[in-house]
């Protein structure tokens, strides 16, 4: 009997649980939270305080980062080392518009951003032409990661550049733009990059309200994508993505054209991670250049193996594990932390091959036995 690939088959066979607990971690993230940190004084011990939900909705944009590695790494098959690029321009792109919005209530009180007054800058570059814009800065968001992804994809993956050589060409890439960005004559703020956000459509970036709005917008954007992801990949060209992963070459055989379907969840990736990174930096208040190095990119994949690649829902426990891990060994154990990170890493491949979710699957699969 032919056996049905695992991927597939936890697609397909998704118990009504899960939904169940999406669907509470629909209610917790965008009423109960926002609620307890609106409603209750802050000496109130059910008070969630503004740290909690900060952090909260960090590590959801990085679990629509984590999916959207998932999607292409794995269900294509595609292990990309530079998806921090696109997460730092969805981030950046935003940025320019949230630094825009500050007007004269920097320091300088000028009309152009503080870092350009310093700098001797006399006028916007060409490329900050429409950035006061609340709607066409979402469509740069978009636009931008898209192109450059869509570019590059198409050139990589027509020249059948695959597997390790595809990892270090996205890595250089990643590389070579964060190189960029840290020179202070390309307009982006140099190594400081962009930050000191005061309004978002004219509302206080740092209110309670403004907080609360943006961690539960956070939470649909993260659903909205897992539910996007299982759409793609139990629809057929889910599955002509897991026969390239399996093998491309066969699947040429059949008579698709593996360019085409890699290229398309390639760019939706970046598009997924430019829309996590647009979502990150009001919350976080800050973009700079340190956001694209090669390390942050390895970490997106750490947190896919954690959780379970192929899975959709295991980068999101892996990434929550990792970065509740990393908030907690930074104060504690500050000089240890990499440590951690690499011997987390080492233990999921050696002992976790299939991440978290696989684990919990062969406990049950175990118990039913």
């Amino acid at each position: 009997m032919t056996r049905t690939p695992f991927v597939i088959r936890f697609c397909n066979a998704t118990p009504k649980s899960g939904w169940i607990a999406l669907g509470i971690f629909a209610a917790i993230a965008m009423l109960l939270l926002p609620a307890l940190h609106l409603v209750l004084p802050p000496e109130h011990p059910l008070h969630v305080s503004a740290y909690v939900i900060t952090l909260g909705g960090k590590i959801m944009c990085y679990a629509i980062v984590a999916v959207a590695m998932d999607l292409i790494w794995g269900h294509a098959g595609i292990l990309s080392l530079g998806h921090g690029l696109f997460f730092a321009l969805g981030g950046y792109v935003f940025g320019m518009y949230l630094m825009r919005q500050i007007g004269r209530d920097g320091s300088y009180q000028s009309d152009l951003p503080d870092f350009m007054v310093f700098l001797d800058w006399k006028e916007l570059p060409w490329y900050w032409a429409g950035s006061d814009s609340f709607l066409w800065s979402l469509a740069l968001v978009l636009i931008v990661p898209a192109l450059i992804a869509y570019v590059f994809g198409y050139f990589a993956f027509r020249s059948r550049i695959k597997g390790v050589y595809f990892s270090i060409i996205t890595q250089a890439l990643t590389f070579a733009a964060m190189l960029l960005f840290f020179r202070n004559e390309t307009g982006f703020g140099g190594n400081n990059g962009f930050t000191d956000f005061k309004r978002i459509l004219g509302y206080g970036v740092t209110t309670p309200e403004m907080r609360v709005t943006l961690f539960a917008l956070t939470a649909l954007v993260l659903m909205a994508t897992l539910l996007l992801g299982r759409y793609l990949v139990t629809a057929k060209f889910g599955r002509v993505l897991a026969a390239i992963r399996d093998s491309e070459s066969r699947v040429m055989f059949l008579g698709y054209n593996p360019l085409h379907y890699k290229l398309a969840i390639w760019t939706l990736s970046a598009m997924l991670c430019a829309v996590a990174g647009a979502l990150y930096v009001p919350q976080v208040g800050i973009i700079n250049p340190g956001e694209m190095s090669p390390a942050n990119s390895i970490e997106i994949a750490i947190w896919v193996a954690v959780g379970g690649r192929g899975t959709l829902i295991g980068p999101v426990i892996g990434a929550a594990i990792v970065n509740l891990s990393k908030s907690y060994f930074t104060m504690a154990f500050p000089e240890y932390w990499l440590f951690f990170l690499g011997a987390l890493f080492v233990g999921v491949t050696l002992w976790l091959p299939d991440g978290v979710v696989g684990l919990w699957k062969r406990i049950q699969a175990r118990r039913v036995a």
